[in-house]
């Protein structure tokens, strides 16, 4: 890897020859699929859920980028949701899922391992059945032996098809789905109104827009030469901060912590005191350290709001840099849209900075390969 070059991000021909796949323009089109995906939903009859019995709980089913999309819901439908929504990242359910609970499998190629294995647990448990994935997949072919809703992930222009390229194409069918169950209310004005935030992200953070006007270039040279500590001050924000740390992993190939406030406090907010915390101005070599990005919500706990101040307080104090980005919007969708559009790019950008195709993911392209031997 080479090192970051601030002034690649404003050179268009070196962004274009390094995100040879299109990683930026998939990144663009997260307001289109949050219409075409919902759209999608409703087409495919996910209305008459509304019919029938609320789940006990709902489970989703899911690893990767399919995983953050129930994060997302659980985030959306809020801690006054009346029922566990809980995310499932394995091979095995939890022991008491059962016929009473909803199992929500999403995979957006239908081909993961880990899905379609959950699938066929939850129907031999006799669990409500939902998959969101390909049209035509194995998880698809499930759905239909055990006549349960499949939902198709639709393609959308200018994505990649990759399941963290296309996170609102996944999310936004769960969305629809709690929709439906009476677990959110998400109607077709916040609907369009968080497909607006995304494309108002879009332009401002756009391959021509330079990097002193341009928020996820700014971002990514923000987090450059460092090591992220991502901290959310709410389940949206949480679910944003989650979402940049498994971003720079894999399109940016680079480390990153995310947490949760208070959680933080009660453990990564120590590594302010460790080796990590200032960068060695003296080196032969270049240094990593930590950089605290708090993303903020408008919603946030009154003792929240006091911890999250004092944490960055005591992060400034001992020379950790310090950057934080506040959810814009109304609803918990739009606001969750406005932090995930930006760190979406800031983490694509991280990694054209650092001359790095975001698109490949070679190890884990070479795990399967093993694992399938």
């Amino acid at each position: 890897m080479s090192p970051f070059e601030p002034e690649r991000l404003d050179d268009a021909a070196f962004l274009t020859e390094t995100d040879p796949a299109g990683m930026l323009p998939a990144v663009a089109s997260s307001g289109a699929q949050v219409r075409a995906s919902h759209r999608g939903a409703l087409e495919a009859g996910v209305s008459r859920l509304s019919a029938g019995d609320r789940p006990r709980a709902v489970v989703i089913a899911g690893v990767g980028g399919s995983a953050i999309a129930g994060d997302m819901l659980a985030a959306v439908c809020g801690g006054g949701v009346p029922i566990p929504i809980l995310t499932v990242r394995s091979y095995r359910l939890p022991g008491w899922v059962g016929a009473a609970d909803l199992v929500i499998a999403v995979s957006a190629s239908g081909t993961t391992e880990e899905t379609r294995t959950l699938a066929l647990e939850a129907v031999r448990r006799g669990c409500r059945l939902i998959t969101v994935g390909r049209a035509g997949s194995p998880l698809a072919a499930i759905a239909e032996q055990a006549s349960a809703l499949h939902l198709p992930v639709v393609p959308v222009q200018g994505a990649v098809r990759l399941p963290r390229a296309n996170l609102w194409g996944l999310t936004m069918p769960l969305v629809a789905i709690a929709s439906a169950l009476g677990l959110a209310e998400v109607d077709a004005g916040a609907v369009e109104a968080t497909a607006k935030r995304l494309e108002d992200i879009a332009h401002r953070c756009r391959p021509s827009s330079e990097s002193f006007i341009n928020p996820g270039k700014t971002l990514a040279l923000e987090m450059a030469d460092s090591i992220p500590m991502v901290w959310g001050s709410s389940p949206v924000a949480t679910a944003a901060a989650h979402r940049l740390a498994t971003q720079l992993n894999e399109n940016a190939k680079y480390p990153a912590l995310w947490g949760e406030i208070p959680e933080v406090d009660h453990n990564q907010v120590v590594a302010l005191d460790g080796p990590l915390a200032q960068r060695d101005i003296f080196g032969d070599e270049p240094s990593l350290a930590l950089r605290l990005i708090v993303l903020r919500d408008l919603e946030e706990h009154p003792q929240v709001s006091k911890r999250r101040a004092m944490s960055v307080r005591l992060a400034q104090d001992r020379g950790v840099p310090v950057s934080e980005i506040t959810a814009e919007g109304e609803h918990p969708l739009e606001r969750l849209a406005s932090l995930v559009g930006l760190v979406d790019y800031g983490s694509v950008y991280l990694a054209l900075g650092l001359g790095v195709d975001p698109t490949p993911v070679s190890a884990i392209s070479e795990l399967k390969a093993r694992l399938s031997q």
